[in-house]
């Protein structure tokens, strides 16, 4: 009796350490969720006070580029800035310019099944370098979830959602890349930095 009872111990104590270790690795994670949204809360505070846009919610306050999609949904690029890491980030604005609720279409995740796993988003966005004929993807972490907005379904009518998305930077020489978003018109857009 006392060796079961060793051994019973023994796999509490085990499944005990392994609940401490995620739930330390969870609240790792989840302070970095939290960091996410503050840009979203300040810039959507700085439109609606009217004051000048921030660094972080583009370089100019005209749009580098406007496409249009179903259903009245519209995405405005505010920014493309290259990063010394070796990617690209592009800032902009999703809004439903129609008279009803929006469905985002899964579409915008793209057909990879390693980004659909995880949910919707703007995974399937690309830039394209017409000169060097090379199509760049949404760059992905160690799990396989793109570095992208991810985890939104609807947009209310006459709602915005501040959006980002990173790809791996082209050569310092590009300038100006095609941003593609499934569903959505393409369009020109000029890299800063």
């Amino acid at each position: 009796m006392s060796i079961r009872f060793t051994a019973k111990a023994r796999r509490g104590m085990v499944a005990l350490t392994v609940a401490a270790g995620l739930a330390v690795g969870v609240a790792g994670c989840g302070g970095s969720g939290g960091d996410d949204k503050k840009p979203d809360r300040s810039a959507s505070a700085s439109k609606a006070d009217g004051s000048a846009p921030s660094a972080q919610e583009g370089q100019s306050e005209e749009p580098l580029a406007e496409l249009k999609g179903a259903d009245g949904l519209l995405l405005q690029v505010t920014s493309a800035q290259r990063d010394a890491g070796g990617f690209i980030t592009v800032n902009g604005t999703l809004k439903n310019d129609g008279a009803q609720t929006a469905v985002i279409p899964s579409a915008l995740s793209g057909n990879e099944t390693e980004i659909i796993r995880n949910g919707r988003s703007l995974g399937g966005a690309t830039l394209v370098d017409s000169q060097g004929k090379k199509r760049y993807y949404v760059l992905r972490d160690t799990e396989g979830r793109p570095l992208t907005t991810t985890g939104f379904s609807t947009l209310k009518s006459g709602a915005t959602l501040s959006v980002f998305m990173q790809f791996p930077a082209p050569p310092a020489n590009v300038a100006e890349m095609d941003f593609q978003l499934p569903t959505f018109s393409s369009a020109p857009i000029k890299i800063s930095g």
